[in-house]
Parts: C-alpha cells; structure tokens; sequence
C-alpha cells in the first residue's frame, strides 16, 4: 500500500487525489487530503461568488472524489506549524504533495495604500464568502458612496458585481447573514473599475463581463474616447484572440449606447494607473489619484503625465496573488513558488524523494479552475513513477493516531456533514437556503457537536 498526503482540498488537491486513486498502474494507494480548515473545496467554497452557483455546483464533482473510500478528508490540519512541520509530515505518509495555492494578494506600492478604506479584494471576497480568518463584520458600506476596484480580471468583475448588486438578489445565495446585511445596507451608488491598460488586454473572460450589463437597476458606462486608445479598438478581428475579441466587442456596444437611469451605475475605465491614494484629515479614503496612460510599441503602456483624480470611499485592489512560504519547503522569492521538475520538489536542484507539488503553489496563479486537472495530473504520473522507491519505507498502520497524539483535533468526513447540516439548519431559521456559518467556533462546534 502507498499512503499519500494531499494538503489543500480546492480542486488542484482534489484532482491529484483522484488521479492517484483510480490508476491502475500503482495498485492499493491510500490517500488523505489534509486541509486547515474544517470545510472542503478550497476556493470553490471560499473564492467564487456565491451568485455564481453553476461554479459552485463544481462542489458537486468535488465531493464525489473526496467520498471515495480509498480517499480520507481531515479538515482543521494545519501543515508546517509546530504541531504538524513539513518533516513530520514525511514520516507518516510515503509521499506528500502540496497543493496550497497563493495566499496572498499583491500591493500596488503607491503612497496612502495603507489607508483605512483600501482592503485587497481578496479580503472582500472572503468576507462575503464566509471564511473564518475573516472578521463579519469586516466591511461597513453604509458610509460609501463611490468605491474603485483596481484591476481587470474576473475578481475584479466579481467585486464590482457584488457591490453593485441588491440584497435581495442575493437573498438566495449561502452568504453569510452578516454580509447580507451589510450590503443591504450599503450606501454605494458608483462602482468605478480601473484598468491601467486597454480593453483587448483585460483579463476577464466575455461572460462575467457581460453579466454586468443584466444587473437589476444598475447602469453602464464605458468612455468611447478611453476604449479608441487601443490600437486593437479598430479592428479587434484582425489581431485578437476570440475572447479579448468578444469582450471589446461587448465594451463597444455600451459605449455606442446612452447610459440608462439607474439607483447604481458601474463605470468600466481604461489606460488609467494609480499612483497615489488620497485621504481624508481622519485617515481614511476619499479617492484615488491616476495617472492617464497610452500604448507604446513593446505592447505596454507608458505614463502621458496627464493625471485624473476619482473620488471614492473604499478602494479594493485586484493586482494578482502570490503564494507564500511554507515552512520547511523550498522557495523561490521571484516566482513566488516551490521549485519543482514535473511537480517534484527541488531541493539545491535535486528532486526531494517523497514531496511534491500541484496547483497554484506550483505554477503561480495562472489559469481557471479546469487548468488544475492536467497540472495535478503531471504531478501525480511524477509519483507514481516514483513509487517503487518511496514504497520501500516502512510507517506507522494509520497517521491519524499520530496527528490526534501532536494535539490537532481533525474533522473528518462526518463532521464537515454535520457542518452541512448546520448551515442548512441556519438557512432555514433565517427563511433561507443554506447559509454558511463564517467564523472558526461555529464551524468547529457544528464538527463536534456536544453530545446530549
């Protein structure tokens, strides 16, 4: 039997564990996908908005790998922590691959950045997913008018979405209770998202981009003259690649139309970078300073001087993630990931026996959920081949006894059920659907629940 460890469960981790389970080639391999929190899934749970349910219903597949009998979850682990190092790790199981994506957003680097009012967007998104490093209470928007979202890809277009959005519209969703009524009671009437380049370059895929447009009360506003700044403006069919074609083609067709009236309007700017952000006597925000850019003929773009200021509330920036650290992993600091030939770990440029790695934390955050499949693939074909090898190592009948003995308390299967169950129960006293319990106690309490 070859025992494996997957940590993280989104669907990188899912994906090698499935891999590994249903070859052929290396009968009887066992795995446990170990995850910090309680909750499966990963970013399909905790990064894709709760509106956007035929993503979510990915769970669906997800769940089906991980109630595998070959396959065991165990929630609440923590890897690389002085319970549980990395090395530790390696003495219970014949091989471990990490799967732990990129946890960290990058900075603009401007001055005021540091203002109350600029969060990453990848904090918004967490607190209106429900992740328990998140405080609920988190964002107030009842004083916010105008917010600028910095950025142009689909987590910039998901921002922008779900602040413009109405409560009611997401009544149906499993977003926490708190947030709803946050945004309920937001005061925001103009989203302004900002892009330091041109349309044909955005990054977000033509459907999320037009779902702005199908927003409930809300208007749209594209400057013609900003969009006419990039050389593939004229004729996007010549030069494009059919998605960046379809999304100039949807950015020309609300710029050609007179804006509607709305109760909110989202302004999608172009060829605008930040580079500072203003500040009010009390220490919070009151806008964003950019400067007007244009395109050079390397095919980026280049400051013009020309500087426009957008008054705003609240700042979410979306620039990108970076993987971080693992302690007791090699790292590389440029490419913010673990050195790998084929998903196996390098270490001093020789490959670690037993320790690989997939997903994001391999690759750097590129591509869309699917693009994790034949990534996981690669890495898990690396260690099946090395199986003979790793196999020859003699370790303990079941790692589970060990990791309770280290003092960790892992919720297995059952218990993320029993989580279900509760955020199915909370729904239903709230006259809604599911509703996700968003802090540590609750969802620990909802694993392990007292005994009468």
């Amino acid at each position: 039997m070859l025992r494996v460890a997957v940590v993280g469960s989104g669907p990188s981790g899912v994906y090698a564990a499935q891999t590994l389970t249903q070859q052929r080639e290396v009968p009887g391999v066992r795995v446990d996908v170990l995850d910090r929190l309680p909750a499966p899934y990963g970013l399909v749970r905790y990064g894709v908005a709760p509106d956007h349910e035929k993503i979510k219903s990915l769970q669906g597949s997800l769940r089906t790998v991980l109630e595998d009998e070959r396959i065991r979850f165990l929630g609440n682990v923590e890897v690389g922590g002085e319970l549980l190092p990395t090395a530790r790790l390696l003495e219970l199981y014949h091989a471990v691959v990490y799967c732990v994506g990129a946890a960290r957003d990058r900075l603009l680097g401007i001055p005021g950045e540091e203002r109350a009012g600029v969060h990453s967007a990848t904090a918004f998104v967490s607190w209106y997913s429900g992740h328990p490093d998140t405080d609920p209470g988190a964002f107030d928007l009842t004083g916010v008018r105008s917010a600028v979202v910095i950025g142009a890809g689909n987590v910039a277009v998901d921002v922008t979405r779900m602040l413009a959005r109405g409560a009611a519209e997401l009544a149906p969703t499993d977003m926490p209770q708190a947030a709803l009524g946050a945004l309920g009671a937001s005061g925001v009437r103009e989203v302004h998202m900002v892009a330091r380049r041109g349309p044909s370059q955005g990054k977000f895929t033509t459907k999320e981009l037009r779902e702005l447009g199908t927003l409930p009360g809300v208007g749209i506003r594209v400057e013609e003259a900003e969009l006419a700044l990039d050389p593939a403006y004229a004729d996007p069919g010549a030069a494009l690649p059919a998605v960046n074609r379809r999304n100039v083609e949807a950015l020309r067709g609300w710029a050609a139309s007179p804006p509607a009236e709305a109760d909110r309007r989202i302004r999608l700017r172009f060829f605008l970078r930040p580079v500072e952000v203003l500040g009010d006597p009390d220490g919070g925000v009151s806008g964003v300073r950019f400067e007007r850019t244009a395109p050079d003929e390397r095919g980026a773009v280049t400051g013009t001087g020309g500087y426009e200021d957008i008054p705003a509330e609240l700042v979410l920036r979306s620039v990108g993630y970076q993987g971080v650290p693992l302690p007791g992993l090699p790292f590389d600091p440029v490419t913010a990931t673990v050195p790998h030939a084929a998903g196996r770990v390098l270490r001093e440029g020789r490959a670690s026996v037993g320790e690989y790695v997939a997903g994001w934390i391999k690759r750097g955050p590129t591509g869309v959920i699917g693009t994790n499949r034949p990534c996981a693939k690669e890495t898990a074909s690396s260690l099946l081949q090395d199986a003979g090898v790793l196999a020859r190592r003699d370790l303990p009948e079941d790692p589970l006894p060990a990791l309770r003995a280290a003092g960790l308390h892992p919720v297995e299967w059952p218990g993320w059920l029993a989580i279900e169950s509760a955020e199915a129960a909370l729904g239903r006293s709230l006259g809604r659907r599911s509703v996700k319990i968003p802090d540590w106690p609750g969802l620990l309490t909802a694993a392990h629940p007292t005994p009468p």
